[in-house]
Parts: structure tokens; C-alpha cells; sequence
């Protein structure tokens, strides 16, 4: 909105020609979404707390976590009102990309926030059955994508493979939204799997959202993009208002879930900000490099697949907890040694990511 002000505005006074570039956007939306979530951050987990919207705990976790029980939860709403309002504020609201991850991002968080209300404030348990919130992934995933490819130019539809040079390969119809569905509810899924010690999700979101903002800035501007050889989508650089958005929600909200953790942000925020990953990368057309950077997450989840097959199949299992993280606690390592490793390792693999930019 402040964005299409800046623009009438600018016919007065040449000083508003500023707000075009897409990098000081960006900067603003940063400060903006990290100024709101300290200004709001404090009342909203005050709420929480009064409500007594609170963290339950496994009894057969680590007996490190039975001391979080009670600590407020669902302050991903905190991140989610951030990012909005950020977004809102400076972005060019008649570009189509900034409503595609906006809608995808609020619509996961809805699906997150019907299943932390009903686990509670409803005190249900089961939260909303697998079954039904996987059906409400799928379907806000099959939607997205089923427009995307119908308003795509054909470079949009291409897979491409990182490292190779001019090596893609057309999807059609079937293979993109397939593709789109697993990334977008893959991602979810997996982000929330790793949102389970103080901080540990949080910040792998921001380092991965922020180096898919790389992408997007490089990705909508014909000259670094044919100069890197990525595929250029005109329009697709204004994502980067959102991304900036993106890290100083999550910023914002680190300072109050760093460890010892004041609120978690629960599955309003993890599947949120997972769908959002998932569909940055679709827009930017870098899935698999999603796949390298997200390793971490990438991690959880297969520690997860492979701890239920196992156990199915032999009756063993392989790690003596999942998702990884908890593994490790019960090897003995404390939680903050857990938390910053699988920080170093995000940050050594976004590198990894974003060095496909060159080597090809």
C-alpha cells in the first residue's frame, strides 16, 4: 500500500523514485515485520499465557522437554501477522506472485491453526485427524498449482537441474503439478517435523527463505539471470518483499523463542512458513536446490520415515527417538549443542545452494 503511495506520490518530489528498487523494499520489509513482532510479540504471548494455550509435552521424550510444558504456543500467528502486514505495506500489490505466496502461506496456516486450536483450547488430543489436514494440504497445494501452470510461460514448467547448464526438462501438465504438490506439502510437513526444540526451525527458515530471495531478485532480472544462466520470470523479483518480510518475522519471533523458549510458534507457524518455502522455490524454479538447502529439514523427515518402516517392518528402530533432533538428546547432547549445530549445517548448505548459482 505505502508502495503505490510511493509511486503517486513520486510524481511531486523525484526522492520517492527510492521506493522502486526492489532492495530497499526489501530492507524496509525486514525492519517493518521484526518491529512489529517486538511491539506485539510480548502482548501476544501475555494472551497465551492467560488462556492457557500451552505446550503439551511427550511422555516419552527427553525428560529435558517435561519442564516446557505449559509454555505458550501458537505464536505463529505472531510471524503470520508480521509477514502480512509487512508485505501489505511494501510490496506491488498488483503482481500476481506476491498473492500466490500470501495465499499459500495463510492458507497452511489456517489448516495449522484449526489443528493447534482443537489440540488446545479444545483439549482434543488427535488435533485435526492426518487425514483430513492432509487433505486440506493437498487441496490448497493441487489448487496453487493447477493456476501457476495454467498462468506459466514455458520456462515456468521447466525442472532445472542445478550445475548443469542449460539442462532442464519440461514437466507438462502432470509432472508440474505433482512436482508443485510434493514440494509445497513436503515442505510443510517437514518444517514442522523439525519444530521441535527451542529455535531449532526457525532460523533454517529464515537462512533458506533468505537465500530463495537471492534467487528471486536474480531470477526477475534479465540481466543477472541470463549472465548466471537461471531462468528468468519477469515479475517474480518482487517475492523478495515477502522474503525480507519473511526474516524479520522470523527474527523477530527467535527473540522470544530462543532457548529457553517463551512461546513456540506451533503448526499455525511451522506449516505456514513451510508451504512458503516450498512455493518460493516453485516460483523461482529451484526445487531441487530447496532440496540441498532445506537439508536439515530434509533430514528430520527421513529420520521419521525411516524410524516407522524400520519399526513396522523388523519391530527395531534405528535412532532411539525421532525426529533427529531428539536422537541426539538422548545420546546425551545438550539442547542448545543440538540446536547450533543443525544451525552450522544450514548455513554450510545454503552456501552449497546458492554456489550452484556459479558452478554450472
Amino acid at each position: 500500500m505505502l508502495y503505490h503511495l510511493a509511486q503517486y506520490l513520486q510524481e511531486f518530489h523525484s526522492g520517492f523514485n527510492v521506493f522502486n528498487y526492489l532492495t530497499f523494499r526489501a530492507i524496509l520489509g525486514v525492519l517493518t515485520s521484526l518491529m512489529i513482532s517486538f511491539i506485539i510479540g510480548p502482548g501476544m504471548i501475555r494472551k497465551l499465557s492467560q488462556y492457557n494455550i500451552g505446550q503439551t509435552v511427550r511422555s516419552d521424550g527427553p525428560e529435558s522437554h517435561f519442564s516446557k510444558a505449559g509454555t505458550p504456543t501458537m505464536g505463529g500467528a505472531l510471524i503470520l501477522v508480521a509477514i502480512g502486514i509487512s508485505t501489505l505495506l511494501w510490496s506491488n500489490l498488483n503482481n500476481r506472485y506476491v498473492w500466490v505466496v500470501m495465499a499459500v502461506t495463510f492458507l497452511f496456516g489456517v489448516i495449522g491453526w484449526v489443528d493447534d486450536y482443537r489440540k488446545l483450547v479444545k483439549r482434543d488430543p488427535n488435533g485435526l485427524s492426518a487425514r483430513y489436514k492432509y487433505l486440506a494440504q493437498s487441496a490448497v497445494a493441487i489448487a496453487i498449482a493447477i493456476y501457476l501452470y495454467r498462468t506459466a510461460a514455458p520456462v515456468e514448467t521447466r525442472l532445472i537441474l542445478p550445475v548443469l547448464k542449460d539442462v532442464s526438462i519440461q514437466l507438462g501438465v502432470v509432472g508440474y503439478v505433482l512436482l508443485t504438490y510434493f514440494v509445497i506439502v513436503g515442505t510443510s510437513n517437514a518444517v514442522n517435523l523439525t519444530d521441535g526444540l527451542d529455535g531449532l526451525a526457525i532460523l533454517p527458515t529464515v537462512m533458506v527463505g533468505g537465500a530463495l530471495g537471492v534467487f528471486a531478485y536474480l531470477s526477475g532480472n534479465s540481466v543477472f539471470s541470463g549472465y548466471l544462466g537461471i531462468p528468468y520470470v519477469p515479475g517474480v523479483g518482487e517475492l523478495v518483499i515477502f522474503v525480507g518480510s519473511l526474516v524479520g518475522a522470523g527474527l523477530g519471533f527467535l527473540w522470544f523463542n530462543t532457548y529457553p523458549a517463551q512461546v513456540f510458534m506451533g503448526d499455525v507457524g511451522a506449516l505456514a512458513l513451510g508451504a512458503a518455502l516450498g512455493v518460493l522455490a516453485v516460483l523461482v524454479r529451484q526445487e531441487l536446490v530447496l532440496f540441498i538447502m532445506g537439508g536439515v529439514f530434509v533430514m528430520e523427515t527421513v529420520s521419521v520415515i525411516l524410524q516407522v518402516g524400520s519399526y513396522k517392518l523388523t519391530g527395531r528402530r534405528i535412532f532411539r527417538m525421532a525426529p533427529l533432533h531428539h536422537h541426539f538428546e538422548l545420546k546425551g547432547w545438550p539442547e542448545p549443542r543440538v540446536i547450533v549445530r543443525f544451525w552450522i549445517i544450514t548455513v554450510i548448505l545454503v552456501l552449497v545452494g546458492l554456489a550452484t548459482l556459479k558452478v554450472r
